[in-house]
């Protein structure tokens, strides 16, 4: 066999050729052998779930077959990533199989799978619905999209509650600054609970106020003391 030639050399003869044919096809042998061992591993449980990742590995590194073939290698092993709780391989694996076949079904659920275990919501989605547009009927696509429906929307709202939180609490500190306030270290929790200042929906401050009276040792508390009410306003309503 003439396999003596230059790095970055063309085959020129017929021979060369048909040498090279030859290897490739050997090479192609024994990435779809590697393969077939790689899924008896998987069926045989997770003691070998190493070597099958092995196996599905070193078929890829032969690096002779079509993208549709190495689609199902990168996508069988996105499954036993899987199954191993390694969610950002698998997720890795299951997109690179996407890449080289955009219809490969088994490899987008993967690949939403192991988003929703990551928990990248949007993604899994994107990759469930991209799934059904080729499988409209698969009926664990529809049962994981529902799945990951239900997820994002408590997702979002609680990224909403956040987010007006978040909103509120910065109206209410730009009031307190706005007029000039100074807000001190939190004292007498035991009488006011965790009550705080609130900005109403005119702008206006809410303040939970306690009155103490050192010389008789009590004390009045008021839960919503208005910035524009007078203290007389409260104290006729306060016995002592």
């Amino acid at each position: 066999m003439a396999l003596w030639m230059e790095t970055g050399s063309e085959p020129v003869t017929e021979t060369e050729k048909a040498d090279l044919d030859a290897i490739a096809a050997l090479k192609e042998s024994a990435a779809m052998e590697l393969k077939e061992k790689g899924n008896q591993y998987v069926k045989m449980g997770k003691r070998y779930y190493s070597e099958a990742i092995d196996c599905y590995t070193r078929a890829l590194n032969q690096k002779v077959l079509s993208d549709s073939d190495n689609s199902v290698l990168f996508s069988n092993r996105a499954h036993v990533n899987l199954l191993l709780g390694n969610y950002r391989r698998a997720l890795v694996d299951a997109e690179d199989a996407i890449k080289r076949c955009p219809a490969n079904v088994k490899a987008l659920y993967r690949a939403a799978k192991a988003s929703l275990s990551l928990n990248l919501l949007a993604e899994a989605k994107s990759h469930c619905e991209n799934g059904l547009k080729h499988d409209p009927d698969n009926q664990e696509m529809k049962k994981l999209l529902k799945q990951i429906d239900s997820l994002k929307f408590d997702q979002d709202q609680r990224e909403a509650q956040v987010s007006r939180a978040v909103g509120e609490a910065k109206d209410l500190l730009s009031a307190i600054e706005s007029r000039g306030y100074k807000i001190g270290k939190s004292m007498f929790r035991e009488v006011v609970g965790l009550r705080k200042p609130v900005l109403d929906k005119n702008k206006i401050l809410h303040w939970p106020v306690l009155l103490l009276y050192a010389e008789v040792m009590s004390s009045d508390f008021i839960e919503d003391f208005c910035e524009t009410d007078m203290f007389s306003a409260h104290l006729d309503m306060i016995s002592f």
